[in-house]
């Protein structure tokens, strides 16, 4: 087996083929990037587990590059297995192994294509996703189905969480696709050609900025699916603070703007949205450690009638 991975999530995968019979005798992830204020050069997770388990790694910064389709075929793979690898894998290097290249994909496809179906699986309020195992070609998440395992999501669903679930789903299922083809026992189901959601687009830090004009329970969404990154985050006198756990406050008759703090209690901060009110329970304000809104509340001139959000 040939493994291509970089993230966290891939490395759950490369673990769950480390531990099975199969052998995996190269691993291909994306080059080290500069970390932090230092901005020195940290190795991908699947790069430091695959050093540790003393198995080759290669880093191209392109994997269409003139020479890897040789160097992978050089390597006689069986499998190639594929999750969160973070590149298009041209058809020359599909075509090389030889009982399939598969990718692990967090998602109950067709729903949710691309590069971020967790968090977007939670900010649109899904009641269940899961993992496909899928036979992969040339187009974005599009190859036929193999296998696939559903996944409940929690109402306190976060992106942590549920990506820590879809982790070990999929390094379950890997294993038991792999055994199910080698058996003869695995068939394919194609995909429809159009997906039934938008493209699962990658997360940026500027998309965790709150519109209080939103309604309640989609900023709530929000703040979980973007725990623990890019995280939500909201601004109080030009101070930034991110929002780490929130709820859905029984609506009133309210006349205040959206943005407007309209209530405050012991563990408590309640803001006006656009359609009802959403309350603060966890917040770490900038420069600070994550606290419960009491505690802030405790060391902060936050008053009712202070309105939340950047200022024009």
């Amino acid at each position: 087996v040939i493994f291509m991975g970089t993230p966290d999530f891939a490395a759950g995968i490369l673990q769950a083929l480390i531990d099975s019979e199969y052998e995996v005798t190269a691993v291909f992830t994306q080059p080290d990037k500069p970390r932090g204020r230092s901005a020195l050069l940290e190795a991908p997770p699947a790069k430091k587990l695959a050093l540790s388990a003393h198995i080759p790694v290669y880093q191209p910064v392109k994997i269409r590059e003139a020479g890897n389709a040789e160097l992978i075929e050089s390597l006689h793979p069986d499998f190639i297995v594929v999750a969160a690898f973070g590149q298009i894998i041209p058809k020359r290097i599909l075509d090389i192994p030889k009982k399939g290249i598969l990718n692990v994909h967090a998602s109950l496809l067709p729903r949710w294509r691309g590069a971020a179906p967790i968090q977007w699986s939670i900010l649109t309020g899904d009641k269940e996703t899961g993992v496909t195992i899928m036979q992969m070609e040339e187009g974005l998440d599009t190859g036929a189905m193999i296998d696939r395992v559903v996944v409940p999501v929690a109402d306190d669903e976060t992106g942590g969480s549920l990506f820590d679930k879809l982790m070990k789903a999929g390094a379950v299922q890997i294993v038991k696709t792999m055994r199910r083809i080698e058996a003869g026992e695995a068939s394919c189901e194609k995909q429809p050609q159009e997906s039934p959601t938008p493209y699962a687009k990658m997360l940026t830090k500027k998309m965790g900025e709150i519109s209080w004009e939103q309604d309640a329970a989609a900023i709530e969404r929000m703040v979980r699916a973007f725990s623990p990154w890019p995280s939500a985050y909201t601004f109080e006198n030009g101070r930034m603070f991110k929002i780490w756990k929130a709820g859905i406050a029984d609506p009133k008759r309210c006349t205040a703007k959206p943005g407007e703090v309209v209530e405050t209690g012991k563990d408590f901060i309640n803001v006006q949205t656009g359609k009802g009110i959403l309350t603060i329970f966890e917040l770490q304000p900038e420069g600070k450690k994550r606290m419960s809104a009491g505690a802030f509340l405790r060391g902060s001139s936050m008053e009712t009638g202070t309105v939340l959000g950047r200022k024009s």
